[in-house]
């Protein structure tokens, strides 16, 4: 099992966080690919926080938790979040965490075979190689 932290750019957020962050989860139970493999629950995150780092906004339901079964791959997930995204009238950025990696989606990905293949890399691998080697970028 592995987990990734999914969370909405409070700048970019369409209908705001909480709507969006329920249509993606929504959109991952209905993919017949993933239903099975991937579980979710919408929970508060930490706070965006303004460039002099004082908490912004109001506190609300702004962090996705998903839960993905070992049978069912990263890029699979990424591909799924980036079709979510490109049905968005408006697609919001979404940055996706597993454990001390993170990468921030703005649904532009798509069309980058490479960018994907190094995007998919470091969330698998914790590095932007497809041999674990970690440079540091994504």
């Amino acid at each position: 099992m592995h987990e990734y932290a999914l969370q909405v750019d409070p700048h970019r957020a369409g209908q705001g966080p909480e709507t969006e962050l329920r249509s993606l989860l929504l959109w991952l139970t209905e993919d017949e690919s993933l239903r099975r493999g991937v579980r979710g629950r919408i929970r508060s995150g930490e706070p965006a926080q303004a460039e002099d780092g004082t908490p912004m906004g109001s506190p609300g339901f702004d962090l996705l938790q998903l839960a993905v079964g070992s049978g069912l791959s990263t890029g699979s997930l990424v591909f799924a979040v980036l079709q979510w995204q490109a049905s968005r009238r408006r697609p919001p950025a979404l940055t996706v965490r597993r454990g001390p990696y993170e990468i921030t989606l703005t649904g532009d990905e798509a069309g980058d075979a490479e960018g994907l293949r190094r995007i998919v890399a470091a969330l698998e691998n914790g590095s932007g190689d497809s041999d674990g080697a970690d440079d540091g970028t994504a």
